[in-house]
Parts: C-alpha cells; structure tokens; sequence
C-alpha cells in the first residue's frame, strides 16, 4: 500500500515539474519575442522586408513622434541634427516599406502568371475537346435523327437511344459552360495581374523618389555640419541670420518698412535687379516673390501664368518630390523665362526636410531665378522703393507694387534699378 501511494506522489511530483518548466519555457519564449514588437524605437537601422509591415509602420510612428518630441525642444545644432536623423529614419523606413509592398505585389505576379497559364492551358484543351465533338455532333446528328426511328427495334430501345443523345448533349453543353467559366477566370487573372503591374510601376516611381529624399536630407545634414564645422555658436549664428530674414520680411509685408515712393509704372516695366551674389539676408541670388493683400498672403501661383520653368525645390532640380508649380493666372513673370524655382509656397519641401523648418513652417512667397537679374512689374502699379533694417544692421532692399485691384507684390533681394 506504501509503495502505491509513494508512486502516486512521485508521478504527482514529476507532473507538477513537468508543468512548472512548460511555463518557465513558454515565459522566456515571450521575454525572447518581445523585443521585436514592444521595444522597437527610431533607432538603428529601421526593419525591412514584406513580412514585417506592421513592424515597419510602428517604427515610422516612432521616428514621427520622436521628431515632434525633438522639434518642442531648446534650439541647438545637438537639436537639429537629432531632428534630422529622425528624419533621415523616417525615410529609410519609408523607402523600406515601399520596397515591401513591391516584393509582395512581385510575388503576387508570380503567383498569377502561373495560374493564368494553368487556365490558359485548361481553356485550350477545353476548345479542343469541345470543337472535336462540335464536328462529332453535327455529323451524327443528321443521321442519328433520321436512323432512330428506322433503327429502333421497339419503343424502348428507342427511348434508350433518346436517352444517349440527350446525355451526350448535356455533356456537350458541360463543356461549354467550363469553357466560358474558363475564359471568364483567364479575364479576372489578367486584368488582376495588368492591375498589380501598374502597382510595382506606381511604386518604383514612390521609391526613385523617396531614395532622392534620403540622399538629399543626408546631404543636407552634411551641409549643416560643414556650414557649422560642428560648432554651436557658428550654428546660432546661421540661425541668427535666418531668423532676420524671416523678421523683415514679416516686418515688410506688415507695413514697417522704410518706403519712397516712385510712381506709376506699366505691367512689364523693369523695376529693379536682382543682387548678384550673397547679400542682407540671402546666401545667393534669388527673387523672394510675395503676393499679398491688407497683409493677408496668397499664392503668387494664382496670379502668374504658365511659363518655361525647371523645379528645383526638392531633392534635386526635376525631381518628382519638389514644391507644386502650378500657376493658373494671366500675370507675365517678374523674372524672364526660363525661370527656375528653389522654393514654392506654403507647406514646402524645404521646411519639410531641412533645418529651416526650426524658424519657419510655411513659406509667404517664392524663391525664383530668372535668365537674366531684371525684374519687371507683373501687372501696372504704383511702384515704391523700400527697405528695412532688422535685428542685425542689415538693410534689406525690395520694391512694392501697389496694383489697382487692391493687391501688392513685393520683389525682395534687389537693387534699384
């Protein structure tokens, strides 16, 4: 009786062991797995491939909040370039995940161009078999019909043989019917494949693109890096720069500038030149355009019409990511085509994907260059000739245009002509 129950105890035993180290597996099989789903951040090298979408999503989320995060922080050079790796990762990341949904849609291609020449093959042998007894049928039957009577040896048989060739048309239209479905499912397999084709094309497009942001944002760091040599103060002193660009012409467009006025002049009269070179407030030449009205800005794109124009306000000059440039007006432009354009308007790329969206996060006007430095009026005015001197003792120069309608155009950068 001992030995029983010291056999029950030691089975109970060896069970409840038994238990004991299934949890202790299944607890580090989750420490081991958890990592990859709850400690992922916008660090490293982001996940890659089209199996980890969501892993891809999240860490984009991460680099999104981290770069909010980083942006409400005291502005330094330590800052900016943490704000600019965030988004150097956002984009890695980005083009990861678009290279994801091209290998899928791939496969999926592969996938099909199997299975439409599986039915393409099916329908072939269905055509076959169904044109074979086509020509089967129609030679019997005019002679079946007339024999069955003939043929007959009682009323049975003749219903017997009724029988056969009705059975033999069934099977006929059996055929047919797995022929048409045949066709029809071809038709959907192609059109779903033409369809995911269209997609990698559409993708690859994103991803050229989005390969052109990563270089130029890295380029961007690297412009920082060498304009500051690393250095905080010579960073805060670029920053001081920028943050008077951006006073005076705020201070412009709200009326505090030092203004003479000139008179009335014609649409397409020169009024000015734009500066050669770097000048108050400007790393090089440039027209910085504004179109405003009782100090409410719009966009000059409303006004100007078409012209012959190179994009270079995003990755690089003719890239598919730069600024809109979409002018839909009648107004000829200040500068003579053919125009190229740094910056647009609004919500740019600029302040998107460089440091300059630490002082600004939408640009009042646009950053143009002409064929020549004339600048001429776009439409008839009064034209005033002013200036403004802001934090730094720097006087920045531009002319006003007070048009009939109401409206102003200021050309900022330029000397009088």
């Amino acid at each position: 009786m001992r030995s029983v129950v010291k056999i029950n105890v030691i089975a109970s035993t060896a069970k409840q062991s038994l238990h004991f180290i299934c949890i202790i597996l299944i607890f580090f099989f989750l420490i081991i797995t958890a990592p990859s789903t709850l400690a992922i951040d916008c660090e490293g090298d982001p996940p890659s491939g089209a199996n980890n979408a969501n892993l891809i999503a999240e860490y984009m989320d991460k680099c999104r909040q981290k770069i909010i995060e980083l942006q409400g922080q005291a502005l330094s050079l330590k800052q900016v370039i943490s704000v600019l790796n965030s988004k150097i990762s956002l984009a890695q990341a980005q083009i990861n995940q678009t290279q994801a949904q091209i290998d899928s849609l791939e496969k999926d291609i592969t996938v099909l161009s199997g299975v439409i020449d599986t039915v393409n093959l099916s329908m072939d042998q269905l055509s076959e078999i169904y044109i074979a007894r086509v020509r089967e049928s129609y030679r019997r039957y005019r002679s079946d019909r007339l024999n069955l009577i003939f043929s007959a040896e009682s009323v049975g048989d003749f219903m017997e043989k009724m029988k056969y060739l009705n059975t033999v048309k069934a099977r006929d239209q059996l055929i047919l019917t797995e022929l048409e479905r045949s066709r029809l499912d071809y038709g959907e397999k192609k059109d779903a494949k033409l369809q995911k084709q269209q997609e990698v094309e559409n993708l690859k497009a994103k991803l050229v693109s989005q390969k052109n942001s990563l270089a130029a944002q890295q380029s961007e760091k690297r412009k920082l890096l060498s304009q500051t040599q690393s250095d905080e103060k010579k960073f805060q002193e670029l920053l001081a720069r920028a943050r008077a660009e951006l006073e005076a012409i705020e201070s412009i467009i709200a009326g505090k500038g030092q203004e003479t006025e000139v008179g009335d002049v014609s649409a397409g009269q020169t009024i000015a030149k734009v500066i050669d070179g770097p000048s108050c407030n400007s790393n090089g030449s440039h027209l910085h355009f504004i179109v405003a009205r009782d100090r409410d800005i719009y966009s000059p794109f409303g006004y100007l019409k078409p012209v012959d124009y190179l994009n270079c306000s995003g990755s690089s000059c003719g890239s598919s990511d730069g600024d809109s440039f979409n002018p839909t007006g009648s107004w000829d432009w200040p500068l003579s085509p053919r125009v190229r354009m740094n910056q647009g308007f609004g919500l740019t790329w600029a302040v998107k994907n460089t440091w300059v969206s630490s002082i600004y996060n939408f640009h009042n006007g646009i950053d143009i260059q002409g064929s020549s430095l004339d600048v001429r009026a776009v439409q008839a005015g009064k034209l005033y000739r002013g200036s403004y001197s802001g934090r730094n003792s720097c006087s920045l120069k531009y002319v006003r245009l007070h048009h009939n309608d109401g409206l102003d155009t200021y050309y900022l950068h330029v000397n009088y002509f």
